[in-house]
């Protein structure tokens, strides 16, 4: 077994030099100009459903509705988009900016009872509220077996 000397200060080193890996690795490095960039941001999504109708509303303030697509496919439905920084004052001019500005992609699985023919989105107030009515769906027949076979009730 070797003798290892006890260095107080390589511990809390190691766990800082660590911590900065793990979040160059996740996020990427942090500078200024990337800060001011904004690679990407996610719309916060509510979705609830009644009876009859399946309802997603999405935050996206500060987007018109050109600037905002969205795509059905395979019982999948997808918001993308895009907000610009608004390049009104100088970069250097800013002192804290916390908003989050580029593009964003969410997707989400669709039940197979929604009616994507009759789909229908309202943008309003940096609100996207996107209405999915369900398929009227066929109530099962129900059937009486005797020994004569199978009747409708």
């Amino acid at each position: 077994m070797n003798i290892v000397r006890w260095d107080p200060l390589r511990d809390p080193i190691t766990l800082r030099e660590s911590m900065n890996r793990l979040f160059k690795e996740a996020f990427g490095p942090i500078t200024e100009k990337s800060e001011m960039k904004g690679d990407s941001w996610n719309p916060s999504v509510d979705i609830y459903e009644t009876d009859d109708v399946l309802f997603l509303t999405a935050e996206i303030p500060g987007l018109d509705e050109k600037d905002i697509e969205i795509q059905i496919e395979d019982n999948t439905l997808s918001l993308k988009g895009e907000r610009q920084f608004a390049k009104e004052t100088k970069e250097e001019n800013y002192r804290r900016i916390e908003r989050s500005y580029g593009s964003f992609c969410r997707s989400f699985s669709l039940p197979r009872h929604i009616d994507q023919e009759n789909i229908k989105a309202n943008h309003e107030n940096g609100v996207l509220k996107i209405t999915m009515p369900k398929k009227k769906r066929a109530h099962p027949e129900k059937k009486k077996i005797t020994k004569r076979g199978i009747q409708k009730k």
